[in-house]
């Protein structure tokens, strides 16, 4: 049974005797899913049989061909497996506040499903769609291990104030997953046109996919298991080394919910036959993300100067008017043409990549704010550029990344200083100190 706290209702309704829908959109996986799961459990309770609906928008937040294809290949493997469970998978093109409503009322659908998401848009989708329906309506958190709205019910200040929350609600919500069951009924749909849905798209097809990684639930599953057998010893010495193979590589699939945190968790926790969550990687696993999750939730300004604290929008408007010794156009950040090496090796990882090592984002987004003529403009460059081409753009984690780098989120004042006011510093001469900045520099140089 899902843990019934992992679950709210959007809107009440009286469940009709019609299929129950999981709308799919975070959370792309058949397997490790509490949504999917527990809409399995409200169509076993009925009688009733399952589909798995997703919505496909066009275009998305600035998302380009890179992650749109990484997306599409992810739930090919989800159209896969769930037939194997009898459960179809249909793909819906257009816009989900549409599409979802329209589906639900002309196949008399008794119960819809949905996963969590803090973002804006998806927030608004959901809103629409509980607007236009008579049906019962729920979210489940299938992303974070501890649901969003139990692990906090307001925007936390710092990771000081929001760990031990964490720490003592996660013995409760670290449950082993139970596995899908098979449904009775075959119900035949045809096969996904991948072809008429890629030609539909109506994104940047210039931003390519890349080949390093391979999208889709098993390989999610794969990386994790080498990441665990050949790298964590190295994660807490080397993780802020860009030059080492340190990190785990599985931001992608748990961007785009190929893998849930939860699986890693377990699997991390099975590996030791135990979990110190004083550990690095547990911390950024859990902590850092699902700190990110509370940020998007509660500050709906997540993506803005105004989403900031009160201190950081004092003194970044207090240096507004500082004299900045290089400021940038958009075009020349893109194109990797300031006068610093390291930032250009940085951007030009994250173009031929889809992804920048975790350091390197940070001292990358807070050399945009010295750059740029104010920190709204630093804010929308970063954003755009982040979101054009990491594999993981759009994400709470960016977003809340950005905030950090720029606006102070989740940090402390530090020392007054031009244009950063007491925004957290980061410079050449700090990055020397803590890696090769020439191998780096050498390794991203085209």
């Amino acid at each position: 049974m899902v843990n019934e706290k992992r679950v709210r209702l959007l809107k009440a309704g009286n469940q009709s005797n019609g299929a129950v829908v999981y709308w799919m959109s975070r959370d792309q996986r058949v397997h490790d899913n509490w949504a999917l799961l527990y809409a399995q459990e409200k169509a076993a309770e009925a009688n009733q049989p399952l589909f798995v609906v997703f919505a496909l928008v066009n275009e998305f937040l600035g998302a380009t061909l890179r992650q749109y294809d990484f997306m599409l290949k992810g739930l090919k493997e989800v159209e896969v497996e769930l037939r194997k469970l009898n459960i179809p998978f249909i793909l819906l093109p257009g816009s989900p506040q549409i599409e979802i409503s329209r589906f639900v009322k002309e196949n008399s659908i008794g119960l819809l499903v949905a996963d969590f998401d803090p973002l804006k848009i998806k927030k608004e989708w959901k809103k629409k769609v509980s607007e236009k329906i008579s049906v019962p309506f729920y979210e489940v958190d299938a992303h974070n291990i501890v649901p969003c709205w139990i692990a906090s019910d307001k925007e936390e200040f710092a990771a000081y104030t929001f760990r031990p929350k964490i720490h003592k609600l996660l013995p409760e919500f670290l449950d082993e997953y139970p596995p899908l069951i098979k449904m009775k009924d075959r119900v035949d749909i045809s096969p996904i046109d991948r072809e008429s849905v890629y030609s539909s798209l109506k994104i940047n097809k210039n931003v390519k996919p890349v080949d390093w990684i391979r999208p889709g639930e098993s390989a999610a599953l794969n990386s994790l298991s080498d990441f665990l057998d050949d790298r964590l010893n190295l994660y807490s010495v080397h993780r802020n080394d860009p030059n080492q193979q340190a990190q785990s590589d599985i931001s992608p699939y748990l961007h785009f919910g190929q893998i849930s945190a939860q699986r890693v968790l377990l699997n991390y926790r099975n590996k030791f036959n135990s979990l110190n969550m004083q550990d690095d990687f547990p911390e950024e696993l859990v902590v850092r993300r699902e700190l990110a999750d509370n940020y998007c939730n509660y500050n709906e300004n997540y993506d803005s100067f105004d989403g900031f604290r009160a201190w950081a929008k004092q003194t970044l408007n207090e240096h507004r008017k500082d004299d900045r010794e290089y400021i940038y156009s958009l075009d020349v950040f893109e194109n990797a043409a300031t006068h610093d090496e390291l930032w250009n090796a940085a951007q030009r990882q994250m173009i031929d990549t889809g992804k920048m090592h975790g350091y390197m984002r940070m001292y990358w987004a807070k050399k945009i704010l010295e750059w740029s003529k104010n920190p709204e403009e630093a804010i929308h460059f970063a954003i755009y550029l982040n979101d054009k081409y990491e594999l993981d753009g759009r994400d709470p984690n960016g977003y809340t990344g950005v905030a950090w780098s720029i606006g102070g989120i989740h940090d402390r004042a530090w020392f007054d200083r031009p244009v950063f006011g007491k925004i957290r510093y980061m410079n050449y001469n700090g990055a020397k100190k803590k890696f090769d900045v020439i191998s780096f520099i050498d390794k991203h140089t085209s």
